[in-house]
């Protein structure tokens, strides 16, 4: 008995199911981490600016002179890693379900052919 062509469809259709779940799982996570950097940089940048404040800097150069200390910026760069990950794993997943849909719709038409056996 032959093997059905199909079959090798269904495979990759369960592979990228599973990597997909797998993906979501990744994007769970980047979007904690996203979420602790944002909150370390914002808490540094406030108690940065509060400093700056009490030692009398004029209002209209604190934000660029806060943002320009080694920590914040280092903070910042942390944070907008953690936002490009995120934004990644978005896309990622995006790439996932368009080949989850083509995969699909490759079954859907071998499935709706007339099969034609072995000897026919």
């Amino acid at each position: 008995m032959g093997t059905y062509a199909g079959q090798g469809d269904y495979a990759e259709l369960v592979e990228l199911e599973d990597d997909l779940d797998q993906e979501v799982d990744a994007l769970r996570r980047a979007g904690s981490a996203l979420a602790k950097r944002e909150a370390d940089y914002r808490k540094a940048l406030a108690v940065k600016i509060l400093e700056e404040r009490a030692k009398g800097t004029p209002v209209t150069i604190i934000s660029d002179l806060c943002r320009g200390d080694e920590q914040i910026a280092d903070l910042k760069l942390l944070r907008d890693s953690a936002e490009a990950i995120y934004k990644a794993s978005q896309e990622a997943i995006n790439v996932k379900k368009l080949r989850v849909r083509t995969v699909s719709a490759q079954i859907d038409r071998e499935w709706s052919r007339p099969f034609v056996g072995q000897g026919a």
